[in-house]
């Protein structure tokens, strides 16, 4: 019988298949910003959404050009939770080469779609500033680091608008909720 891993778990897992220290502070980031999602919209299942943002990436260190479908093979092997594996997945569906089948449906599958891009540029964004922190970044920046196409290249601003379109919220919105996420990892690690 599958299982949900507990984010315990989920990182152990994630550090079978990830060594770089840029995938594993990424996905401790997207874990935190969903968790503080969750508090939002679903606050009973906090870990769970903390569990689907650790994992999203599970096979792009090794396998970037089978992203979203070999996490799904890795996961069931591990006896993830076919809703989780299904959430994992989804955060890929509509972008370039990936061939995710599954579109994003539930609530935390667009935020994920929608904030796994994001937090890459704000954190960009971030480092630029003289605190090197979002602490206090605002949402101006980050609107204006977004319209220069050449910052932070490898962000998809297409993903990040798609993703606000799905979720019903402006760009704005999308950036000051995230923003405010980030803020909430302060303290627990160097954001």
């Amino acid at each position: 019988m599958s299982h949900v891993p507990t984010l315990t778990e989920a990182r152990e897992l994630l550090g079978q298949y990830n060594k770089e220290p840029f995938h594993l502070r990424h996905a401790e980031i997207v874990s935190g910003v969903m968790g503080w999602f969750a508090q939002q919209y679903d606050p009973e299942n906090v870990e769970y959404w903390q569990v689907v943002g650790m994992l999203h990436d599970l096979d792009f260190e090794q396998w970037p050009e089978q992203h979203c479908v070999k996490c799904q093979e890795l996961m069931r092997e591990a006896d993830i939770d076919e809703s989780i594996i299904r959430a994992c997945a989804s955060h890929g569906y509509g972008i370039g080469d990936i061939t995710s089948e599954f579109p994003p449906e539930r609530q935390m599958e667009k935020i994920l779609f929608a904030v796994d891009e994001l937090t890459g540029l704000i954190g960009a964004a971030a480092i630029m500033r003289p605190s090197k922190s979002v602490a206090d970044i605002e949402v101006s920046s980050v609107k204006k680091k977004f319209k220069d196409k050449k910052f932070a290249a490898g962000c998809s601003r297409e993903v990040i608008s798609q993703g606000a379109e799905m979720l019903g919220w402006s760009l704005e919105e999308l950036m000051e909720k995230t923003i405010l996420a980030m803020r909430s990892l302060i303290g627990q690690m160097e954001i």
